[in-house]
């Protein structure tokens, strides 16, 4: 009876020890993975990366190495131009894994893909609105982040682009002659978007459809509201010239 005692307790400790080197190796193997994701990720081999991440998520959700292969993963389709699976990736990790350090750049490069995705001003801007939306969210969730100077140019450029669409639209508007539209689409530039350089482009804009429309005073008046601005950018004189010339049209006309 004893020996069999002995022989129950070698058999229990050969298999503690045996399960011990398997969650050993195991653990090595997801270190290994993340390892040579890096390597892959560095290579430009982003289909291995990839690979390699979504190996370590798998079997390495719970570990220490869980948000480092979510957040990397994410990188591997950022980095291979594949900007909205990016998006998708480090969504899960923000989501999931909101203790991991690698929140705020996972943030910051989801504001980056849409901004990327973000079309010419005559297409859709639903992604820059998106972008825009991200960028507010973060700077009010990290006001001292090193990437802060990075947002703000970003928005810039893309608030630019949405007062570009708006000015445009009113160009077409004065083409087709459809003046009171045309003064709208003005009118929401220099509301909406007076923080832009398209602003000015608008306020001449707007000159120029009340001439078309027959409002010359308010064309006038409003001439010299923005005379300055108009004067610093080159703009003045087009807007003064276009009034001039329908004074004298007028004139010639009576």
């Amino acid at each position: 009876m004893k020996i069999f005692r002995i022989l129950i307790l070698i058999f229990f400790a050969i298999m503690y020890f045996n399960c011990a080197s398997v969650k050993n190796d195991g653990e090595i193997t997801l270190k290994d993975k993340i390892t040579s994701g890096l390597e892959n990720l560095e290579k430009e081999k982003y289909l291995q990366a990839q690979a390699d991440f979504k190996y370590v998520l798998i079997r390495g959700t719970g570990t220490d190495l869980g948000d480092d292969a979510q957040y990397y993963l994410g990188e591997s389709y950022f980095r291979n131009e594949e900007y909205l699976l990016a998006v998708a990736e480090y969504e899960k990790l923000t989501r999931r894994m909101g203790f991991s350090p690698f929140v705020e750049d996972a943030r910051f490069k989801i504001c980056e893909a849409y901004r990327i995705e973000s079309p010419k001003y005559y297409h859709d801007q639903q992604y820059t609105e998106k972008a825009l939306d991200r960028y507010q969210e973060f700077l009010d969730d990290y006001p001292d982040s090193k990437f802060n100077d990075e947002v703000l140019l970003s928005i810039t450029i893309l608030r630019e682009k949405l007062g570009k669409k708006v000015y445009e639209t009113g160009i077409l508007y004065i083409k087709m002659e459809e003046y009171e539209s045309a003064k709208i689409s003005f009118q929401n530039v220099i509301d909406q978007y007076y923080d832009t350089k398209i602003v000015f482009l608008a306020q001449q804009g707007m000159i120029k459809a009340l001439v078309k429309n027959n409002e010359i005073t308010e064309a006038i008046s409003l001439l010299d509201e923005f005379k300055t601005e108009l004067q610093e950018r080159g703009l003045f004189e087009q807007a003064d010239q276009i009034i001039k010339s329908f004074k004298k049209k007028n004139t010639v006309e009576k």
